[in-house]
Order: structure tokens, then C-alpha cells, then sequence
């Protein structure tokens, strides 16, 4: 997957969007300030996506989910809007503009299949899977829970994947297939990109467990 989007970022790298984070979140912040100063106009009402709603002509919804605010807190949403845009800056500059791009819109066009499946979604694991990206990259940058206790980005991660696994889990035992399937595609994007990493990862643990256990072995028999 990386040799791939390499060469297409060789051959097409000046076609990606410079800053695709900034506006995104200039977008939600945005919607956050209509529904703040208009309350009588529940502008999210109108955009998030609902397959019913769009097979009936309202198309935009495909779209607009993915800029609905995760919060009604001003503190929050700034914080939120905050850690979304630092996040897509450093996986922008770390990855370039035009990989970045792809890692985003694809996250996208995954979630809509997802929607499409159950009729619903949301921007929840979208964002979910460009946090992922970040924990892979920088694992120990830290945050501030609570804007107090400082906590390294991976052990955030780790717990973020335990919720998604149990929320997998539970869809499972319930009989949901089709949100079993949709939580899989929205963070398809997440796996694909990681995948060799991943595979690097167990075979190198792997690979250090066998010669610990010969030399534990050869160690013993002496």
C-alpha cells in the first residue's frame, strides 16, 4: 500500500489539498457557531447522514456528516477542533499532502459504504482512525486528560481500541452483521495503511521469541 500511494504521490502529489485539516475544522467550528447563535436552527439536523433522506433527494448528506461537531461545549469543541487540526497537520507533514489526502478521503468514501449498509453513520470512527494514524506515528506524544493529567497519545489509542472492539463484540452477540461490517469499513482505511507495519511487527516479535527460547534452551543444557 505505501509503495503504491508513493508512486501516486510521485505522479500525482500536486493535485492534493494543502491544509485539508484546517479547513475541515474551519468547517465544523463553523457549524458550531450557527447552531450556538441561532438555536431555533439545528443546522446538524440537516446534514448528518441518513440513507432514507438521501435515496429521497437530499444528497449533501453523503458529505456533510463529516463536518457535524462531536460537541455542544464551547470549552470542549474548541479543544476537539484543536486536537482534530494538530492531528491532520502532523500526519500531513509527516506522510505529505497528497498521502494525507488519500488516508482522509478514503476514510470517507468507506464510512458512506458503511452508512449505506445500515442506513446510518456518523464521523465517529473516521476520526477515530486518523487518531489511530497519529498513535502509530508519534506513540509518545502527550495530551492533557482533563487538561490536567498528562498521558502518552499510545495508551489513549489503546484504550479508544478497546472500546471499538468491545463495541465489535457486543454488535456480534447482538446479531447486527450489517453495523459489524460498517464499523469494520469505517476504519478499513487505518488497516490498509498500517498493515505492513503490522505484519513487520509480528514477525519481528516472532522472529525475537524463537531465539529467546533457543538461547533460554542452549542456556539450560549447559
Amino acid at each position: 500500500m505505501n509503495k503504491l500511494l508513493d508512486r501516486l504521490s510521485y505522479k500525482y502529489g500536486r493535485f492534493g489539498i494543502p491544509n485539508l485539516m484546517l479547513y475541515v475544522v474551519i468547517a465544523m467550528a463553523g457549524v458550531f457557531i450557527v447552531e450556538l447563535f441561532v438555536p431555533n436552527m439545528p443546522l446538524s439536523y440537516f446534514l448528518f447522514f441518513d440513507r432514507s433522506r438521501i435515496l429521497a433527494g437530499e444528497w449533501w448528506r453523503i458529505i456533510t456528516w463529516a463536518i457535524i461537531p462531536d460537541n455542544t461545549s464551547i470549552v470542549f469543541i474548541i479543544f476537539s477542533l484543536y486536537i482534530n487540526w494538530m492531528i491532520g497537520s502532523a500526519l500531513e507533514q509527516q506522510w505529505g499532502k497528497f498521502k494525507f489526502n488519500v488516508y482522509y478521503f478514503m476514510g470517507v468514501i468507506l464510512t458512506i459504504i458503511g452508512g449505506f449498509i445500515t442506513g446510518y453513520t456518523s464521523n465517529t470512527y473516521l476520526y477515530f482512525a486518523m487518531f489511530f494514524a497519529f498513535a502509530m506515528l508519534y506513540p509518545n506524544h502527550q495530551f492533557l486528560l482533563f487538561f490536567i493529567i498528562p498521558i502518552k497519545v499510545k495508551w489513549l489509542a489503546l484504550v479508544d481500541a478497546v472500546f471499538f472492539i468491545f463495541t465489535l463484540i457486543m454488535s456480534i452477540i447482538a446479531g447486527d452483521i450489517s453495523s459489524v461490517a460498517a464499523n469494520i469499513i469505517s476504519i478499513l482505511n487505518f488497516i490498509l495503511f498500517f498493515f505492513d507495519d503490522f505484519r513487520r511487527f509480528l514477525k519481528n516479535q516472532i522472529y525475537y521469541a524463537k531465539h529467546r527460547n533457543n538461547y533460554r534452551n542452549n542456556k539450560f543444557w549447559k
